[in-house]
């Protein structure tokens, strides 16, 4: 049986845990001391946190925040927060707030005068960042594009002159498309496909678009993918351009 951790009182907030992302060598020991001695866990999947708690022996409280109930849970969660609770913030994988609902619990719990805690760990689109061999100094965090192609295409448009590294999040079944549709608006540029990140399967495939279709070929990709593109006016035969 694995020894419970044995911690001192938190203060009273709310606490934005990080959390693997695939690997869960990852978590630190900070974030294990919140989730051990919060008085409960706000996550987005009650199962799937379950679980991670399970692995490192902790038991504790959990409540379903996410998408679908977040305006439902979120008197709930500023209710506990006024009684003097302490409130882990969870998401299925990474940083909490980045392209997930728990922006919106931490916007409320700041208007309502509560103190935030933000405890750092992993980040999938950081992690995509450094190992892909593009530009850091300056990036763009776009997210999940619109499903709609029309909403999704203008968006793609108002990138287009874009100076920055950008770094979308994609479905696997979805990325080779959203190369396709890059490579018809803006030419040919560099790019990481991010596949999988600190899991066993883990891959990542850099090169213009199509060398990226090319080596994917007919494959069926699967996992959580992160896609990072150079800005505008990189230069294929260096990686960072020369200062003016």
């Amino acid at each position: 049986m694995k020894k419970r951790l044995n911690y001192s009182q938190l203060p009273a907030g709310l606490y934005v845990v990080s959390t693997p992302i695939g690997n869960l060598g990852d978590i630190t020991h900070r974030a294990l001391e919140v989730l051990t001695k919060a008085d409960v866990i706000a996550c987005e999947d009650t199962r799937h946190t379950g679980l991670l708690l399970t692995h490192f022996g902790i038991k504790n409280r959990l409540i379903s925040y996410n998408e679908y109930n977040k305006l439902r849970h979120t008197p709930e969660i500023i209710k506990l927060l006024s009684e003097g609770k302490t409130v882990a913030l969870v998401s299925d994988a990474g940083t909490p707030g980045i392209s997930d609902p728990g922006y919106y619990l931490i916007r409320e719990a700041i208007a309502q005068g509560f103190r935030i805690f933000p405890i750092p760990g992993a980040s999938a689109l950081l992690a995509a960042l450094v190992v892909s061999g593009l530009p850091s100094d300056r990036f763009a965090f776009e997210g999940f594009l619109p499903k709609r192609a029309g909403r999704r295409q203008k968006r793609l448009k108002a990138l287009t002159h874009e100076p920055r590294t950008m770094i979308f999040c994609e479905s696997a079944l979805r990325v080779k498309k959203l190369l396709e549709e890059m490579r018809n608006l803006w030419g040919e540029r560099k790019a990481a496909l991010c596949r999988e990140l600190t899991k066993k399967f883990e891959e990542v495939i850099r090169g213009t678009f199509s060398e990226i279709l090319e080596a994917v070929g007919n494959r069926e990709l699967k996992g959580e993918v992160v896609v990072v593109v150079a800005g505008t006016g990189l230069r294929f035969e260096t990686i960072y351009e020369e200062p003016d």
